[in-house]
């Protein structure tokens, strides 16, 4: 059987927010699909924490699970909390960090690659 999502058990009742863990001052990540169209990933943050400003090629989309994280895009910041959604676009230099202990699923959709590459 092919097995498109990793790292989740199939035909499970699960907490999603629980599939990836705190660590003391550390960004703890647990990859769910990765391929020219897609990446999904969990992760959990330590207050404090960051990840510096950056570039995506795809839209990337974040959903807060729990806790209190910053996005800044463009140099304008985002206070979000549990339940909160952002969506930052491709080509846009964003950054994420820790404003307390929070986890975030991260879903990032890239442009069609052109057949000819």
């Amino acid at each position: 059987m092919n097995q498109f999502i990793k790292n989740l058990e199939f035909s499970q009742v699960f907490k999603f927010a629980d599939q990836v863990s705190y660590l003391p001052g550390q960004i703890v990540s647990k990859t769910l699909a990765q391929n020219e169209s897609v990446s999904l990933t969990l992760f959990a943050f330590d207050e404090g924490e960051e990840i510096s400003t950056h570039e995506s090629g795809g839209d990337a989309l974040v959903l807060v699970l729990d806790g209190q994280g910053q996005i800044t895009i463009d140099g304008e910041k985002f206070d979000l909390k549990t339940g909160d959604s952002i969506l930052m676009p491709a080509g846009h230099p964003h950054a994420v960090y820790g404003l307390k202990r929070f986890k975030m699923f991260l879903i990032v959709v890239f442009p069609p690659k052109n057949k000819g590459e």
